[in-house]
């Protein structure tokens, strides 16, 4: 396609070059750049894309888009300025691949926690109710019909424009029908779904978290609602939450889900158990008897929001509700795993203060026994939930052993420190071992028949990030390793 027609409408500058240059891919990498790609120059924190134009055109670049002329630019290439390459970058990726966003129904979820568990129920339910293919984007990889897709990306939830794009595309392909994907508010803020075409979008919930990435709670916020501010056609909020009265303020007609008796889909009659959670969820004056098989009410406020998806993409209540019924574990959120001395071993994605009290309210609530509790915080991410967390954990546990999260390139000890400060503010015993296997394995060890072990903050990760390595690790696989060995 020419640089021309991917541009078309929107403010540019021709600054030399050929506008009519056929493009044939797009990155934002030079790294990536290959034959004939348009290279998009985007300034950011650590490396700023500008100065690496003439890598680009080793790479084979024939064009460039830049937002700025403080760099040189090579004579080899077509180069156009734009206000905001991000922008200009997720249209442009769009465009080449044939707006693949409007050949599929796209779901799109963002909030600080709830994002990959609604999104699995939805993968789940529409599965089992369209005979169409279901796409998936996510935190688990990008996936059709259950099938990984065979493209690579660069980021651990929403991929990056250029990524996104050719990922839509491989999935209407395919034959999906509908995709469900995770908005990160970073995904958001760098505008890697402006030109996805979300037909519903789905309000979790807010509270404190990445503010490494915005700053501040309010920029976090401002973040979210982007999915919200002419981004999305139709919307889904969860009206507990009270950022949800913003959403209402600028889509009135949106679909609400809650335990506010005033939500569209809410719930009442809980009964939680170890092996899941029966309800009745409300909706249009109706009662329907639901069992989900995870427990928690958190969880229950995540399978409202995928049926009350469900609903406006036309399916029935009922159904909705009978699909999820046979929902299989979600990988890393509330996954369990029973020992024959009836030790329930749970690993859970929980890195957040709020996620971390919900899970370990509902273990409490559910476990027969003690609760030992694994977890520690991310390096280079927000450092002030860690105090609150240790404390957290330290509350509402009766062992907790800290260890190592994903430190990246901060010293563990450190990370750990912090944390330690937390749970010290409490009574409850501790052990601290920086090494995540060995932590495992000494919770492992002090669990007794009717306890509960959760292994929190990591989920599915298949890593650990150990300064700039990211070596082979997974939680749930190091506890069956463990729990095999014991046996």
């Amino acid at each position: 396609m020419k640089l021309a027609a991917l541009l078309a409408g929107h403010p540019h500058d021709l600054l030399q070059g050929d506008a009519d240059t056929d493009v044939t891919g797009i990155a934002t990498d030079s790294r990536q750049v290959r034959s004939g790609f348009l290279f998009v120059a985007v300034p950011g924190r650590r490396v700023d894309g500008h100065a690496h134009l003439e890598q680009a055109v080793e790479q084979g670049a024939v064009a460039a888009l830049v937002s700025t002329t403080a760099h040189p630019l090579p004579s080899a290439l077509t180069i156009a300025r734009v206000e905001s390459t991000p922008v200009a970058a997720s249209l442009a990726a769009s465009r080449l691949h044939g707006e693949p966003g409007r050949r599929m129904r796209v779901v799109s979820i963002t909030g600080t926690n709830g994002k990959t568990s609604t999104a699995a129920m939805l993968e789940s339910v529409i599965a089992a109710l369209s005979t169409a293919p279901v796409g998936v984007i996510g935190t688990g990889g990008p996936r059709v019909d259950g099938i990984p897709v065979p493209l690579k990306t660069t980021t651990p939830t929403t991929p990056q424009a250029v990524e996104l794009q050719p990922i839509l595309r491989y999935m209407a392909d395919q034959g999906a029908g509908t995709v469900v994907m995770e908005a990160s508010s970073l995904a958001l803020w760098q505008h890697r779904l402006d030109h996805a075409f979300t037909d519903i979008g789905v309000f979790t919930n807010l509270s404190p978290d990445h503010l490494d990435d915005h700053g501040t709670m309010d920029a976090y916020k401002a973040a979210k609602l982007l999915l919200f501010s002419g981004m999305s056609s139709d919307a889904v909020v969860n009206t507990d939450d009270p950022v949800s009265q913003e959403i209402l303020e600028r889509m009135p007609r949106a679909t609400t889900f809650g335990m506010d008796k005033t939500a569209d889909f809410t719930a009442r009659a809980f009964e939680v158990s170890a092996t899941g959670t029966r309800f009745l969820l409300v909706h249009d004056g109706q009662e329907y008897p639901a069992h989900l098989p995870i427990p928690g009410r958190f969880n229950v406020a995540n399978a409202l929001a995928a049926v009350a998806v469900c609903h406006r993409l036309g399916y029935e209540t009922k159904a909705a509700l009978h699909a999820l019924e046979t929902l299989p574990q979600i990988p890393g959120r509330m996954e369990t795993l029973r020992r024959a001395d009836g030790t329930s071993i749970v690993v859970d994605y929980a890195h957040s203060a709020d996620s971390l009290e919900k899970t370990l309210r509902t273990l409490r609530e559910v476990s027969s026994g003690r609760l030992l509790t694994v977890f520690g915080c991310g390096g280079d991410r927000d450092a002030s939930k860690r105090i609150p967390m240790g404390s957290l954990a330290g509350h509402l546990s009766d062992h907790v052993v800290i260890t190592s999260d994903n430190p990246r390139t901060e010293d563990p000890e450190t990370i750990i420190n912090a944390v330690e400060r937390g749970v010290r503010t409490t009574d409850t015993p501790y052990d601290r071992i920086t090494d995540r296997r060995a932590a495992i394995a000494r919770a492992l060890s002090l669990a007794e028949p009717g306890d509960t072990v959760l292994v929190a903050g990591k989920g599915a990760e298949t890593y650990q990030l150990i300064g700039e390595a990211a070596l082979p690790f997974e939680d749930m696989a190091v506890v069956r390793e463990l729990t095999d060995t014991a046996a």
